[in-house]
């Protein structure tokens, strides 16, 4: 996949949100990270319809759930102001689903792509790799 210049790379699980932006060139990216994003967790994700029980123990997908729908948050915000012309979106596949639960129409007209797999915690050259081979 290509990386056009400035484009926003999210990289997301339930927890963790990195965001990097490609301050190379469209066949030449160089991710350069950005400063921490402070990601609400108070719009609570489609896991808040259900309750946690024996047959639904895990109040820490709720959690995880609520990150997801506070990170879609905070990118529709920032492609709403014009922060984001192109955005990759890079999420463990369960994240992922639930951010584009919550993805405005105006983000999605800005997605170059998504990547469903895990690399939080990966480096820059793992990330500009997987782009890369997507």
């Amino acid at each position: 996949m290509k990386l056009p210049k400035n484009a926003i790379v999210a990289v997301a699980d339930g927890e963790i949100l990195g965001l990097y932006r490609n301050s190379g060139e469209e066949n030449a990216p160089a991710l350069t990270a950005m400063p921490d994003a402070d990601v609400s967790t108070s719009n609570k994700g489609s896991g808040n319809r259900h309750q946690s029980s024996s047959a639904n123990p895990s109040d820490s997908q709720q959690d995880e759930d609520s990150f997801a729908a506070g990170i879609a948050a905070l990118l529709n915000k920032r492609v709403l102001d014009g922060q984001i012309d192109d955005l990759i979106v890079i999420a463990a596949p369960r994240t992922l689903g639930e951010l584009r639960k919550h993805y405005h129409k105006s983000l999605e007209a800005k997605l170059v792509g998504e990547i469903s797999k895990d690399l939080t915690g990966h480096s820059v050259a793992d990330i500009e790799k997987a782009v890369a081979a997507a």
